[in-house]
């Protein structure tokens, strides 16, 4: 893999685990400043780190990911990097929660994250809890 692919992919996984253990200072050493795009699943879109971390707090007491696979390809002007695997961690009231699967889609410019595109089955998975619980 050429040193540019190989860099992306080493700024994404810096990112994912400054975020992982809300070192935000950490975080926001990949991303570009002031032309950040996040979209979270259900259409939420963020433009700053904090908005991220605020908005995760009523729905995860806790979370982590196993990655289990990790491309990086040039397109456009930019670099796309793409993360995939599993999620584990507490829901708000403790209860523990794993395998829940993900997809992160990371676009780079000038080796700093521009864009993230999340996508994950927790929704699901909590639709599922919601309905074995009122059995």
């Amino acid at each position: 893999m050429p040193d540019d692919l190989s860099q992306a992919i080493a700024t994404v996984e810096t990112y994912l685990t400054a975020m992982e253990a809300r070192n935000l200072d950490a975080a926001r050493a990949c991303v570009a400043a002031g032309d950040l795009d996040l979209t979270f699943p259900g259409g939420r879109r963020f433009t700053r780190i904090d908005e991220i971390v605020a908005n995760s707090s009523g729905r995860y007491a806790s979370i982590g990911k196993t990655i289990s696979r990790r491309s990086a390809w040039l397109e456009g002007d930019g670099t796309h990097v793409l993360f995939a695997g599993t999620l584990h961690g507490r829901w708000p009231d403790g209860t523990p929660f794993d395998g829940i699967r993900f997809i992160d889609l990371f676009e780079l410019r000038d080796g700093l994250i521009v864009r993230q595109e999340v996508w994950n089955d927790a929704g699901e998975r909590l639709l599922t809890r919601d309905k074995e619980e009122t059995r």
